[in-house]
């Protein structure tokens, strides 16, 4: 029946589209700049301008960082007054008003520092890198030391070898942040995090609508980008995640079929967290050690996507040498190239391809 219902959705969506491209011209004109449309778009879109662009970026963000502690213990957290100070393209300052918002359900019941949602005023961006966002997640650090600080950065860096692989996947844009104390002016703390895009937003560049329904099986999900997906989160060794409940997964509505969209990374063996554990009801009790968890797929979604990894292989590892990449300390990128040195064996290996991954998909229909 939730399979019927799925398909029925998609259908009544694509049969409105006619109607809305029609008005679509219309529609366009009457949307404030930087807003995102109602209806669906048929064509891919440009992305937010901060996220079209890797350079690291600067700022210093001001609130009061105790009350926003204390909001982790309430179940509807209240949006806090902010303040963030970034320098235009001009070189100057800029202080633009925002508001701030606990958000999460592990990291904000284990963090010290609280993970943050953001609520910009889209008038306040006009002309500045922050246009065109609207509420998107900080990720912080859950604690104030290095060690923490590397999580950031090693989830960030699955965001991107993410990016490589799909559209459909969240854009993120590095950020050196200050984070200063409102009430007493002092600083609390200064980290790397990064802006995470918005699901609507991924949704609107990829000119596809964001589901609400809850979950799908094998049989609602485009098989090729579903096989991009499934071995995305085997390539990382990320087993939390559920695309039956949504859990850290999103579905884009695109012609008659779903794409999922990962996001949370911190559980992944990829960046091993010290608090990371796996699921007691799976056969693994590390997070490096991979397990499969991906649907049965037709047998031809399956050639592309390896080959599609493959392709990119050296455009993967390259991200651990860049820049970005050289952010890691310690033996962290090596460490992490040798995790996917793994991975990589196993999709090159017929007979260990079939055991790993194809003996352990999941029949899994809604």
């Amino acid at each position: 029946m939730r399979r019927v219902i799925g398909v029925l959705t998609i259908l009544v969506v694509t049969q409105q589209l006619g109607a809305q491209a029609a008005q679509q011209g219309k529609e366009e004109k009457k949307h404030k700049k930087g807003e995102l449309p109602t209806q669906v778009d048929l064509a891919p879109h440009e992305a937010a301008r901060v996220f079209t662009t890797e350079e690291p970026i600067a700022f210093t963000l001001t609130a009061n960082f105790d009350r926003l502690r204390h909001d982790k213990k309430k179940a509807d957290a209240p949006w806090r007054e902010a303040t963030m100070t970034i320098a235009d393209s001009a070189g100057a300052n800029v202080v633009v008003p925002l508001k701030l918002k606990t958000r999460g359900i592990w990291r904000l019941r284990e963090c010290d520092f609280p993970p943050i949602r953001m609520d910009f005023q889209k008038h306040t961006l006009k002309h500045t890198l922050l246009e065109k966002l609207d509420k998107p997640k900080l990720v912080t650090h859950c604690r104030n030391n290095d060690d923490y600080e590397q999580y950031v950065l090693q989830e960030m860096q699955l965001y991107r070898v993410y990016t490589l692989l799909t559209p459909y996947s969240h854009r993120v844009r590095l950020a050196h942040v200050v984070y200063t104390d409102s009430a007493s002016g002092k600083t609390v703390a200064t980290r790397y995090a990064f802006l995470q895009e918005e699901p609507e937003a991924v949704a609107y560049r990829v000119g596809g609508m964001l589901m609400k329904q809850q979950g799908a099986g094998s049989d609602d999900l485009d098989p090729e980008a579903a096989a991009v997906f499934f071995l995305f989160q085997y390539l990382i060794g990320n087993t939390d995640f559920s695309v039956a409940a949504l859990h850290n997964v999103e579905l884009i509505a695109r012609d008659t079929a779903s794409v999922p969209v990962a996001h949370d990374f911190d559980f992944a063996g990829a960046v091993n967290t010290r608090y990371a554990t796996t699921d007691p009801s799976l056969s693994i009790r590390r997070v490096r050690d991979r397990l499969y968890r991906g649907y049965c797929l037709p047998q031809t979604a399956y050639s592309p996507a390896v080959g599609l990894f493959q392709s990119l292989k050296d455009s993967i590892y390259a991200l651990y040498r860049d820049p970005i990449g050289k952010l890691l300390k310690g033996d962290r990128a090596k460490e992490t190239l040798a995790y996917f040195d793994e991975f990589y064996e196993t999709i090159g290996d017929p007979k260990a391809f079939r055991r790993e991954i194809l003996d352990r998909c999941i029949n899994r229909r809604i």
